[in-house]
């Protein structure tokens, strides 16, 4: 059993510049950001606990490509502990009779976690460590160095898979299978991507989050492979016995002044498309819910509420429900995986298309990252706006999509895509060619 200490720290910047410090000599190691000061005012509802969570150090560690969920579910059982990892997209594989063939340059398991040695939770300046140590041995670990990189500037040259004539072509056959009834909506993603690359993701990450301010950015590091990611997304979180999912569908960028700033915000408000997309999402999310739910239990608690971030004007829902004290995590994260925030409605159906109109398999992206609890509770964000780096390969990629429908404009998604893309462009310093 862990002893759980508390210590009265600095706050979450130098919380996260010591841990980040840490990684550079760990092989495990997962940081949660709430950003909750920058999002106090624009979060949906108060679903955050802990303004950061991390794990530490690794005890123990899973990396599986079959029977994954069972698997998970077994070695959280053999420990009862915290779990911080991933689910990769790929596990559609196992959820639905799916295959992937497309270009992978981040090789990656498709569901990898790891028992912390240490687990932070911060709220304010009071700092909880859950260890297997004493007290002494965590103040130590505490008293560590802080990391500076005042000066360093990280340049990347991306390349793009998709030239812009493709994506467009490939918007126009997806709004084909649309008139044919094959599916309502698809969520089609593009690559951005670079080989032999030098760089620290600890600096990385911390440029991005400084630049994104978003409220389930994350870096998680797992041996070689390194994830910086702003997502503005939660995917799906189980308190208890409640559950709770809070998709998005609906962007505009952040306007130079007040006055296009409350423009943008009123036109995403206004927008017919934008609200059809996301109460379809909310739909196929209230169908995966019901799976596990008690019965008469799945509601919609918020349907396209607009909520503000430092880059980004977003549309989010939030869809809830409850369980049974004997379904277990698992079950639960099996039953709405992929999210269909990210995959389109009918979601098999979608997901057929997608692999193959997209050019690359997608892996993490679009996948979850996140934590369980030795409860089975969990937490997991929808793995976007993320920089994926893998440090023996050297290969990094940055993938970012949209949801089209009937109504989609292909120019106007292309450069949606750029929108959500673009804090990332301004962290690697790469200037991208829009023509």
């Amino acid at each position: 059993m862990r002893f759980s200490y508390t210590f009265k720290v600095n706050g979450v910047s130098e919380m996260i510049k010591l841990l980040l410090h840490k990684s550079q000599f760990l092989n495990y190691i997962s940081i949660l950001d709430s950003n909750t000061k920058s999002n106090q005012n624009s979060l949906p509802n108060d679903y955050i606990n802990y303004d950061l969570i991390a794990g530490v150090d690794a005890l123990d560690v899973i990396n599986v490509d079959s029977d994954s969920f069972n698997s998970l579910q077994n070695f959280h059982e053999k420990h009862s502990d915290w779990l911080f990892g991933y689910l990769s997209y790929d596990l559609k594989n196992e959820v639905e009779h799916l295959t992937s063939h497309n270009k992978q340059g981040i090789n990656a398991a498709s569901l990898s976690f790891f028992v912390p040695k240490y687990v932070l939770l911060l709220k304010g300046d009071i700092l909880e460590i859950q260890s297997y140590e004493n007290k002494q041995d965590c103040q130590q670990f505490l008293d560590d160095q802080h990391l500076d990189w005042k000066g360093k500037k990280n340049c990347v040259q991306l390349t793009q898979r998709d030239t812009k004539v493709k994506y467009l072509e490939k918007i126009e056959v997806i709004k084909k299978h649309i008139q044919r009834g094959d599916i309502y909506e698809l969520n089609y993603c593009q690559e951005f991507f670079s080989e032999q690359v030098m760089l620290s993701p600890q600096h990385v990450f911390l440029q991005l989050n400084k630049n994104s301010k978003s409220p389930f950015a994350s870096f998680l590091k797992l041996n070689d492979l390194n994830i910086m990611c702003a997502s503005p997304e939660r995917f799906i979180k189980k308190s208890k016995n409640k559950i709770i999912s809070q998709p998005i569908k609906g962007t505009r960028k952040r306007g130079k002044d007040l006055d296009e700033d409350n423009v943008l915000r009123k036109e995403l408000i206004d927008s017919e498309k934008e609200i059809s997309e996301n109460v379809m999402i909310v739909d196929l999310v209230r169908n995966d819910l019901s799976i596990t739910a008690c019965k008469a239990s799945v509601k919609v608690d918020e349907l396209c509420g607009i909520y503000t971030f430092k880059k980004v004007h977003q549309m989010i829902s939030t869809v809830s429900s409850k369980v049974d004290d004997k379904t277990n995590f698992s079950q639960i994260l099996k039953s709405v995986f992929p999210m269909g925030s990210m995959t389109g409605v009918p979601k098999l159906r979608a997901m057929e298309i997608i692999e193959e109109l997209e050019e690359f398999k997608r892996g993490i992206f679009s996948g979850a990252i996140g934590y369980i609890t030795p409860q089975g509770d969990f937490d997991f964000n929808v793995v976007i706006r993320t920089i994926l780096y893998n440090s023996s390969s050297k290969y990094l990629s940055v993938a970012v999509g949209g949801a089209i429908t009937i109504k989609s404009d292909a120019d106007e998604e292309y450069e949606e895509c750029l929108v959500k893309v673009r804090p990332i462009f301004e962290v690697l310093n790469f200037q991208f060619d829009e023509k």
